[in-house]
């Protein structure tokens, strides 16, 4: 139902405001806009009946007090009708109005459109989303839902030590978060995600979400990635570079493919 851009834009702007789910900001992207795929008026151009503008209907007067810092991938100037400007705006805007933390989502919900059917209506379809991707999990595609997690942060920027979605990661922190988002417990380090996890032999087919180690041996592991298909991997490479997919066949010293569950 969600467009796959879309949803990696709700799930990398949710991040930024702890305790707001994703589902949450889908949910009214859904609602508002059909994730930006109705030709409504209003939401690539003008305006609707109330005022509101862009994906995510927001009043001009909304959008300019919660559109900046320009969020990676955004337009500059900001604006409501760039999916990714607006849907960070939004999330900002629930962030400020109570989902912090969690503390009160249905009245976030509420600040944001004052009506108390449109809370129940996006907070049930809120849940529905979250259901689905629990029953995901459970059907064993942890992988791919690490795998949209990830892609979800191309655009961070490189960090040592860095694990924080819109800050920044190094490579095992990036798929650490992302399989802990899939519900898969992972260590912290590179050298040992390779301990921990079943390695594929030479005639196994690699899978999208299997993860590639780099270094000069199996106990001298330096790099992991995520695989987004055969030949290509999402990363984060190395100081002064952003999260990205690129092909793992130009890295040196691939030492192998493993499975993390």
């Amino acid at each position: 139902e969600i467009p796959p851009a879309m949803l990696a834009l709700y799930r990398r702007a949710a991040a930024t405001c702890r305790g707001l789910p994703w589902t949450v900001l889908a949910a009214i992207g859904t609602v508002e806009s059909d994730n930006g795929t109705s030709t409504l008026p209003g939401v690539h151009s003008g305006a609707n009946a109330a005022g509101a503008e862009g994906p995510m209907q927001e009043l001009p007067s909304t959008f300019a007090e919660y559109d900046q810092p320009v969020p990676p991938g955004g337009t500059n100037p900001p604006s409501p009708y760039d999916p990714t400007d607006a849907v960070y705006a939004a999330a900002r805007d629930l962030c400020a109005n109570g989902a912090e933390n969690g503390a009160d989502l249905n009245g976030a919900v509420f600040a944001y459109n004052h009506s108390d059917s449109y809370v129940t209506e996006v907070l049930d379809l809120a849940q529905s989303y979250g259901e689905t991707e629990a029953q995901t999990v459970a059907a064993g595609t942890a992988g791919a839902v690490a795998l949209d997690w990830a892609l979800a942060q191309v655009g961070t920027p490189y960090r040592w030590g860095g694990e924080t979605p819109g800050v920044g990661f190094d490579c095992s922190g990036l798929v650490q978060s992302a399989y802990a988002a899939a519900g898969v417990t992972l260590p912290r380090t590179a050298q040992e995600q390779y301990d921990a996890t079943t390695k594929l032999g030479p005639s196994d087919p690699v899978e999208p979400g299997d993860l590639v180690f780099f270094g000069s041996g199996p106990n001298a592991i330096e790099h992991v990635g995520i695989v987004v298909q055969p030949g290509v991997m999402v990363d984060a490479p190395h100081t002064g570079a952003d999260v990205r997919v690129e092909s793992y066949g130009g890295w040196a010293g691939l030492v192998g493919v493993s499975q993390p569950m």
